[in-house]
Parts: C-alpha cells; structure tokens; sequence
C-alpha cells in the first residue's frame, strides 16, 4: 500500500485565516498607494485602450473626419469584405510572410551564431550586423531603390552581370517585386535580430559546447544540437513576433512601389492607407484594421497552443 500526503490548511493547523480590514489596509499605506496608481492607471486606460475603443466605434461610423460621422453599423465590413482587391492583398501579404519566414528569418541565428563563433573583434561584427538599424528606414529604402535600377547600369544588375548574370526588372517585375522588399527588409532587420541571439546564446551553459567540442563535433552539429535546443524559447517568441510584424508591412510596398506593378506589392496595411488617405472613408479603413487586429489575435492563440507542446518543460 502507498500512503499519500495530506497538505494541512491554515485552518487545520489552528491558525485562522486573515480576513480583510479597511483599517488593517488603511494603517500598512493601501490609501496612499491607491492614490499614486489610480492616475497612473487612468492615464494607461486612456492612452492604451482609448484609441482602440475609438476605433471600434470609428469603424461602425461613415466619416471622413471633416464633416459630421453618421452611423452605418455594419456597412463598412460589408464594404471592406466585399472589395474586390482585398484578396489580392491578403494573398500578397501571405505571401510576403511566408518568404520572411522561409528565407529571412534564419538569417539572424546564422547570423549570430557566425559571430559568436569569430571571438576575435567580435565587437567589430556587432558593430556591422547593427549598422542597417541605425539608418533610418527611408534613406534606407531610397537607397535600396537606387539598387534596383533595373537597367543594366543598375548597381546590383552591375555586380550580377559580372558572373553573367541580369539584368533584372527587379521592383518592376510583378513576380520579382515582393521577393525584392524581403532582400531589403531582411538586410534592414537582421542585425538587430541577431544581436537578440546573440544575448540569448551568451546564456546558453558553455559546458554543453566543452562536451561537443570534445566530442569532435563540428559549428554545423552544435549548432543543431546545442544552440536551437537551447534557444527554442526565444525563436518562438521571435517567430510570431515576426509574423504579427509581416502582416503590418506598409513602409516598404509604399516607399517602393507603391503597391505595384499591377497591385503585386499591394498589402492589407498599403489597403488601409488608401482607404483612409487616397479614397477619404476612415470608417471602412478603421474596420478594416480591426478586421486585420482580429486575424492577429487568433493567429497568435493558435501558435501559442501549437507552439507549446514544442516548447521545453
């Protein structure tokens, strides 16, 4: 026979329970901490859930936030659902996700795992790796535009055509525009993704790379075998958070194309501005966002439970 263990409660050990006093909270500070977070918490409500209240009501509003906002309900989703090019733009921007993840997303963990590897000025590689974040995303986008010159005088149709290669349409051409801003929003975003990696893999037990080391192994079998395992966590994290990022994509189809050739670079963000800015109706771009803000949520409660039963106990 096995005996359990029985956990005793206050009460069964004779010490009773301490019910709740005003004059015990009032004595130990609760109304002067009240007093210190009640503002702090109202002004967090208003500038944190205020706008997003007022988008909930903007999108069920017909306006142009010039005249009087008259109350449609829910026309505006109809309207926004029932658009021709919405799904032109849901499919380019699952598109645009799908290529982040598949080839910009290992680019940062290759790329922190080849610094951590060179000991020697890695300070210099840091420094490299983060330079694409410190310039600011237009000088940066304007000067990748200047890259994609698709004559052959172009700076990257130059450099190709050395191997024999180009020259490319690149932003011009409706099946290499997109794969173009993922070159360019890989380049913008990796480096400071790696240095994220970087800190994570600084955690990571030197003892586990000592005994694969001893073991003979080789950069490529610690790092499948070491550094993923131990970094499983971070990726995740970093992986949705991408994900949510990629759906937002504005600047660039707007900076580059601006939604072209023939709507192949037109996302559901580029969607929203032209609702609001181009056509003037705020009411079908609001509902649009949250209709965007919907998808975003479910996504992410999806890949919480998917990703959990991968995630170490």
């Amino acid at each position: 026979m096995t005996r359990t263990l029985d956990i005793a409660t206050p009460r069964q050990l004779g010490r009773p329970r301490k019910r709740f006093s005003v004059s015990r909270w009032y004595r130990a500070g609760g109304l002067t901490t009240a007093l210190f977070a009640v503002p702090i918490v109202l002004i967090f409500l208003y500038f944190s859930w205020g706008p997003v209240v007022n988008g909930l009501v903007l999108s069920l509003q017909r306006t142009n936030l010039v005249s009087a906002a008259s109350w449609v309900g829910l026309k505006n989703f109809e309207f926004v659902l029932t658009d021709p090019g919405l799904p032109q733009a849901a499919l380019n921007t699952g598109y645009y996700a799908l290529l982040g993840l598949v080839f910009g997303f290992p680019v940062p963990i290759l790329l922190a795992v080849f610094i951590n590897e060179l000991r020697k000025y890695d300070w210099m590689y840091n420094l490299l790796a983060y330079l694409p974040a410190v310039v600011p995303p237009v000088a940066g986008i304007l000067l990748w535009k200047f890259f994609y010159d698709p004559s052959s005088e172009g700076i990257f149709n130059t450099m190709l055509g050395w191997i024999g290669l180009g020259p490319f349409p690149w932003l011009n051409s409706e099946a290499m525009a997109m794969p173009s801003l993922v070159l360019y929003t890989t380049w913008a975003g990796a480096g400071a993704t790696a240095i994220i990696y970087l800190a994570a893999i600084g955690g990571i037990s030197p003892e586990l790379y000592e005994a694969a080391e001893i073991d003979g192994t080789g950069i490529w079998s610690r790092l499948w075998h070491v550094t993923i395992p131990q970094l499983r966590n971070i990726i995740f994290i970093m992986m949705l958070l991408q994900l949510i990022g990629t759906f937002q994509l504005f600047t660039e189809p707007f900076l580059f194309t601006g939604g072209g050739p023939n709507n192949a670079t037109m996302t559901i963000m580029l969607k929203i501005y032209n609702y609001a800015f181009v056509n003037g109706d705020f009411g079908s771009a609001t509902a649009l966002s949250v209709l965007l803000a919907a998808v975003l949520c479910v996504l992410s409660i999806i890949y919480h439970f998917v990703t959990k039963r991968w995630s170490p106990s």
